[in-house]
């Protein structure tokens, strides 16, 4: 278990620091242009925003996916239990560790930025909100239904494309990639979360209401990969909730080498 809450916390440290990294630093950029007369953008904008978000994805899930299922958020935790994949008894201890990991990369990307000449984080760290704090000023409804659906796919795309009978190594890549969609879709609707460990990690750090609207980025979220984990065996037929995942060996289905069964009296 330390193995795998240390992959958990080095990989959501990663998603947090490089997805939320590339909009603070990177999204906008201005250079003087002695041409123009003035200044040019040469940021990443969304688009690099959201590739960064996926590519944060796609490197860990690939460099510590075999330890702890590279999970780095609790949306994705709890509907890979919902859906028998995952230990409940295991949830506590990663969700915990994948918030602790946010919040780490949260206070690095503060301390980073606080050494630019006039920075001042609030409103700044790449937090998420409704209403006046959603970059395209939408309703608490359409983030909360935006943040539902969109999770709630992101857990299917991670439950088929990590299931047994799907193309072997390739899932980092389509979990990396649907979360680069999803970011394309949603980041003028709420900065997009998905990940209420990714929404934690920032918002206090940003101020501006964040933690007043933290809530939303917990509960669509968690709502969304519920919704995703109870129904996945409905809609594509692959059922593994009967299946032992606890790891325990049952002491009646152990064989010795000699055939005597290991509990009869010697």
């Amino acid at each position: 278990m330390a193995q795998r809450l240390g992959a958990e916390f080095l990989g959501t440290f990663w998603l947090v620091f490089g997805g939320c990294g590339s909009a603070i630093f990177a999204a906008t950029f201005v250079v003087p242009s002695v041409v123009a007369g003035g200044g040019i953008q040469i940021g990443i904008g969304f688009v690099g925003v959201a590739l960064a978000f996926g590519l944060t994805v796609v490197t860990m899930a690939y460099a510590v996916g075999h330890v702890s299922g590279a999970h780095f958020n609790p949306a994705v935790t709890i509907g890979a239990a919902v859906a028998k994949r995952f230990e409940w008894r295991d949830v506590p201890a990663y969700v915990i560790t994948q918030v602790v990991g946010g919040l780490l990369a949260g206070l690095a990307l503060w301390g980073i930025a606080s050494g630019r000449p006039g920075f001042d984080a609030t409103g700044n760290m790449a937090a998420n909100g409704y209403g006046e704090h959603s970059p395209g000023r939408y309703s608490l409804l359409a983030v909360f239904a935006a943040e539902v659906l969109l999770t709630a796919v992101f857990v299917y795309v991670i439950l088929g494309a990590t299931d047994t009978r799907a193309p072997e190594g390739f899932a980092p890549i389509a979990i990396g990639l649907a979360l680069t969609l999803i970011h394309l879709v949603s980041i003028p609707i709420s900065n997009t979360s998905v990940n209420p460990a990714r929404s934690t990690g920032v918002a206090f750090f940003n101020g501006d209401g964040a933690v007043g609207q933290l809530w939303v980025f917990w509960l669509a979220p968690i709502i969304g990969g519920a919704i995703a984990g109870a129904t996945f065996h409905l809609i594509t037929g692959v059922d593994r909730r009967d299946r032992d995942i606890s790891g325990e060996i049952d002491p009646e289905d152990l064989v010795v080498a000699d055939g005597v069964d290991p509990d009869a009296p010697r």
